[in-house]
């Protein structure tokens, strides 16, 4: 019989834990056979590890990792297909925003060959700046990084163990998780669902970390950057030529005197501007190569404790 483990990065969700293994308890877990759940505690500030190991007493098919500290929802994600054990693994939020009769469908998929299963956001229950953002987001990845990144987005996908091996041994930092499930190429089954808005508790995924996404979307799978500054530099090149060109033409023709400082001043602070620009994005490419050659690994374990289940 085939193994599905369940993946629930954890971060400060110590109001939602006890609901969220009940609903899965109620909804799925007993129509899934064999399963393992596997919490992974991303350096969390309450007692949400504690109430992880009370979860895990009452159900020997639990499993909890606790990181370190915080390296943030991906590498938790990855600390939990490195320490899972089934035949496919399903990523689960723990803010009770997803149905647990997803997985049942994702499941089905699986079974019948599917090695990526990936549910997609038809809609959702977020504010309108929420979605505009969201969209957006997902609009610039179509556009210039990935073509196969479904409308709507995702953050719940289902793999097979082969394409877990692959995505462990990508080892990659400062990287976006789901863009790894469609870099690697494995074609996946769509399936679509309403995503609730969050009722319990208090979302940890701040703007900073949105924009460190965006950030590493474009970074690590895009020329998009230097391309576009290419572009920009040789653009401006030209029109400088042209301009050096037409001041000549000018005052040897026309005889015009020297313009005023204010102009020159302009022109001046908006080049610095340009070239400052250009090092900026030059310099996030030097610390991603620098950050990868550290070798550091994208997260540590502090404690595992395995499922009671296998311990037998």
């Amino acid at each position: 019989m085939s193994r599905i483990s369940i993946i629930v990065p954890v971060y400060y969700n110590s109001d939602t834990l006890e609901l969220l293994y009940k609903d899965m308890k109620e909804k799925i877990l007993g129509k899934l056979g064999d399963y393992e759940i596997v919490f992974v505690d991303d350096g969390s500030g309450d007692n949400s590890w504690e109430i992880m190991n009370k979860i895990r007493d009452m159900d020997e098919n639990v499993k909890c990792v606790r990181l370190s500290r915080n390296f943030g929802e991906h590498a938790a994600i990855l600390a939990g297909l490195a320490n899972c054990s089934g035949d496919c693994a399903v990523t689960k939020q723990a803010d009770l925003q997803e149905d647990s009769e997803l997985i049942l469908e994702m499941y089905e998929n699986w079974k019948q060959g599917n090695k990526v299963v990936i549910a997609v956001r038809k809609e959702r229950d977020d504010s309108a700046i929420k979605k505009f953002f969201a969209n957006l987001y997902y609009a610039i990845v179509r556009k210039v990084i990935d073509k196969n990144m479904p409308h709507g987005g995702f953050d719940c996908y289902l793999l097979d163990r082969q394409v877990i091996k692959v995505l462990l041994m990508l080892d990659e930092k400062n990287s976006a998780l789901t863009l790894q499930v469609l870099w690697v190429g494995f074609r996946p089954k769509l399936v679509y669902f309403h995503r609730k808005d969050r009722e319990i508790g208090e979302s940890r995924w701040t703007l900073s970390k949105k924009v460190k996404l965006v950030v590493d979307s474009m970074m690590s799978f895009s020329y998009f950057p230097v391309r576009f500054m290419s572009g920009l530099g040789f653009a401006f090149a030209g029109i400088a030529f042209i301009w050096i060109i037409a001041v000549i033409i000018e005052r040897i023709v026309v005889g015009t005197p020297i313009q005023g400082w204010a102009s020159i001043m302009c022109l001046v602070l908006f080049s610095s501007g340009l070239i400052l620009l250009m090092l900026g994005v030059l310099g996030e490419y030097i610390w991603r190569a620098l950050d990868a050659s550290r070798n550091r690994p994208p997260y540590l374990v502090d404690t595992v404790n395995h499922a009671r289940k296998d311990d037998k």
